[in-house]
């Protein structure tokens, strides 16, 4: 029996599912918070969420109590849950899937997935995530995008992914689509190691622009920019009276405008510029 339970059956135009797990793939919450920002902003509305008990292991991941408006004790649990985002923009709409990185029966979970990507039309895949990295925080976010099949990265002047180790569900869920023929894109925001706790806005913002672009549907994140530029001055305040990190910075710094594959790889606005071309059908400059 299928753990899939649908509250809806959205008709959409043209859309795009993107989706961000938290967990593994989300370092510092960017990536959870760019799908959450996006939900909030587009008014996205509910239709399907998967069974928790099926995924779960609620000792590892255990339930939440809130209190609703200091009274009522709810109880949130752990959630997978899919909403249906009416852009209005270029007649093309986004289901977003907002969740947490399930516990077990990946292989179901992805089917499940692809089966919403089916039932709604998507026309291709966009996972979001944020991986720790050797990066400065001084320095512009460079989003970086993989795909698993050698012609759509081609097509779109991406990396084919070369990565060999330990695996998230984005990789998994990359897995089941190509196996599907459904065109899939994963777009990753590097993180600076050295200040890792959430939250992160300036890799969510890099995140939310790529997406923006994508799916030709500009949206107001001038409150985002506004925290990011906050965030920014309070990493400088407290590395400012640290020697040790503030040369290991500028060593960052250094390697980062060395790095000739800056120049191979496309910026975030000729990246969502070459997918929106592969979905429009239009020829471009990419592979």
């Amino acid at each position: 029996m299928s753990a899939l339970v649908w509250d809806d059956h959205p008709e959409l135009s043209r859309p795009v599912l993107v989706a961000a797990f938290e967990g593994w793939n989300d370092a510092a919450e960017a990536a959870s918070s760019a799908l959450g920002w996006l939900r909030h902003r587009w008014d996205a509305q509910k239709f399907a969420h998967a069974d928790p008990d099926a995924y779960f292991d609620f000792q590892a991941i255990r339930p939440q109590v809130t209190l609703v408006d200091g009274v009522t004790r709810e109880l949130r649990w752990p959630a997978n849950e899919y909403f249906a985002a009416r852009i209005e923009r270029d007649g093309r709409d986004a289901v977003l899937l907002s969740g947490v990185e399930p516990s077990y029966r990946w292989r179901e979970f992805c089917s499940e997935v692809v089966s919403v990507v089916r039932e709604t039309s998507c026309e291709m895949v966009v996972t979001l995530g944020a991986l720790l990295a050797d990066v400065p925080h001084t320095r512009p976010t460079r989003i970086t995008g993989t795909a698993v099949d050698d012609a759509l990265a081609r097509r779109l002047g991406l990396e084919r992914s070369r990565y060999e180790g330990p695996t998230g569900i984005v990789g998994v869920l990359h897995d089941a689509c190509r196996r599907a023929g459904i065109p899939s894109v994963s777009l990753w925001a590097p993180v600076p190691h050295y200040i890792a706790n959430p939250p992160n806005p300036v890799a969510t913002l890099a995140l939310l622009d790529a997406v923006s672009g994508l799916l030709d549907a500009p949206t107001d994140t001038g409150d985002l920019r506004g925290a990011a530029d906050v965030w920014r001055a309070r990493v400088d305040a407290a590395l400012a009276d640290d020697d040790e990190t503030g040369t290991y910075v500028s060593e960052l710094e250094e390697r980062y405008d060395e790095e000739v594959v800056e120049a191979d790889l496309p910026t975030a606005d000729e990246l969502a510029s070459e997918i929106e071309q592969y979905l429009r059908g239009e020829p471009g400059s990419g592979g």
